[in-house]
């Protein structure tokens, strides 16, 4: 059935019914989303990356005219762990300093690759007061039980534990074990809250000093900024079991009518080189020095080339692949901005734009298909340069230019032609042509290039062809090729 808006809703694959199904937001036109964070404890990574990238394309997608729903998108922050407090004491520091320094590192990466921000961002310990009565209801429920070292959550009460991941209780209690420092009664309880051992940060609560589990995090913040139930719950594929199993079961016992949340959206897992990234493999690499050696945008385009569900595999190669179809893309659309335009291939159809945006669209609507929706737009830009009346082109640029805007790779259609050369541009074609041309007045390589063409014009006006070639010639030493038309004369980079 169609939308409001008179379209075919976004069809989503939803791990809780494990069929791809279409998104009916529980609120008309609002779209609530609650998306697990980063616990920055150490440093961030790419895997880390691939999971925020896809879901800031989806709100994109979603608060898109062509959905134009609107969006409360919570992002949480797990801001208390027990890595952080082991990092913080081999440092001598405190935890939430290692989380302040990590978690800023993180942002600063986040910004590079031009991810939104998001609408909440709340931090754990901000909502303590919200777990310890969310805690407490599950107590008077009879799902929740204190011990000596802190409050769990019993298992054995919620008969639908496993449906979400797929999991078989029985068969996760074959070697299962307690181990020696917990006091639970069966092995599959899990922690809700831990009673703090000395020199541990701690908040206060009816069972006692200490500070809580993983899982219940997410269920107190998620049922505080959106309610319950919700329309979408993200995280990537590690995420399914144990943590989102837990937040299913702490959740929706207190809740009147399930589920917690009516889609579960999870995204594939990132190798490095074929396997998974680790530090003991020496294949991690902090994200923020990454992104120090590649541009963001070509990693954003990379992503975007499989498809979110499917596991990836990140190697130098592919962001460099990744690197220069962007640049074809950008100097396609650059060619056509400019009027640059290519003859029509004898047998070739020249499809008209909105065939390419409906089919775009379909590709989006289905699943999140970003790399069939980059296919079409490779197919666009091959007949950009070809569209001859300007109406038309245009058109056709405002297809790229709307498509670049849901991937978050608008600003690189809005980078100059300076960022193709390198900072010795200028010089070296100053000492090519300083006995007939003073450049000192070209700040930029895009001013420079202009300069010799409009020298280059004065030239051939004058019938000085010889000083005309050499003009032609010192820019295709630098890789500029000149393209003559009776509107003048424009230049592209060669191997853009």
């Amino acid at each position: 059935m169609p939308n409001s808006n008179g379209k075919m809703p976004l069809r989503l694959y939803n791990t809780r019914t494990h069929r791809v199904e279409p998104l009916r937001p529980l609120q008309p036109d609002h779209v609530r989303i609650y998306v697990c964070g980063l616990t920055p404890s150490a440093e961030g990574h790419l895997g880390h990356a691939r999971s925020f990238l896809f879901f800031d394309v989806l709100r994109r997608y979603l608060t898109h005219p062509r959905n134009g729903y609107r969006l409360t998108y919570v992002k949480n922050v797990t801001d208390i762990d027990d890595r952080s407090i082991a990092t913080a004491r081999a440092e001598g520091t405190t935890y939430d300093a290692v989380i302040a320094r990590h978690y800023a590192s993180f942002r600063a990466s986040m910004s590079k690759l031009g991810v939104l921000e998001p609408d909440h961002e709340p931090y754990a310990t901000a909502y303590v007061p919200q777990i310890v009565e969310m805690i407490g209801e599950l107590m008077e429920r009879g799902y929740a039980y204190a011990t000596r070292d802190g409050v769990y959550y019993r298992v054995a009460a919620f008969p639908r534990y496993g449906a979400l991941s797929g999991k078989n209780v029985d068969e996760l209690l074959v070697g299962a074990r307690i181990a020696e420092n917990e006091h639970k009664d069966d092995p599959l309880d899990f922690a809700l809250w831990k009673f703090a051992k000395p020199g541990e940060p701690r908040w206060d609560s009816p069972w006692g000093a200490g500070r809580p589990g993983w899982h219940i995090e997410c269920s107190a913040m998620s049922r505080t900024l959106l309610g319950v139930p919700f329309d979408i719950h993200g995280g990537g594929y590690d995420l399914i079991f144990p943590h989102h199993e837990n937040e299913i079961a702490q959740s929706e016992p207190l809740m009147a009518a399930p589920p917690m949340a009516e889609m579960w959206v999870h995204g594939g897992l990132l190798n490095f080189d074929g396997r998974k990234m680790s530090k003991s493999l020496g294949n991690f690499e902090p994200l923020s020095e990454l992104l120090e050696r590649h541009d963001p945008l070509a990693i954003r385009l990379l992503f975007l080339q499989t498809g979110y569900r499917k596991p990836m595999n990140f190697t130098e190669e592919s962001v460099a692949g990744a690197t220069a179809a962007l640049e074809k893309l950008v100097a396609t659309y650059l060619r056509a901005a400019r009027g640059d335009l290519e003859p029509v291939v004898a047998g070739r159809t020249v499809r008209d734009p909105s065939t390419y945006r409906d089919a775009i669209f379909e590709r989006l609507d289905d699943d999140m298909n970003t790399a069939g929706a980059l296919g079409v737009l490779f197919d666009l830009a091959g007949d950009l340069t070809r569209y001859a009346q300007p109406a038309v082109r245009e058109e056709g640029l405002v297809v790229m230019r709307d498509l670049f805007a849901v991937f978050g790779l608008e600003p690189a259609l809005e980078r100059t032609a300076d960022v193709q050369f390198d900072e010795m541009f200028v010089d070296r074609l100053r000492e090519r042509l300083a006995d007939v041309l003073h450049l000192n007045g070209a700040g930029s390589a895009e001013a420079a290039i202009e300069l010799v063409i409009e020298a280059r014009n004065d030239a051939r006006k004058s019938k000085q062809f010889a000083l005309s070639d050499r003009l032609r010639d010192a820019l295709a030493a630098e890789r500029i090729r000149l393209h003559d038309s009776k509107e003048g004369t424009t230049w592209t980079l060669d191997g853009a």
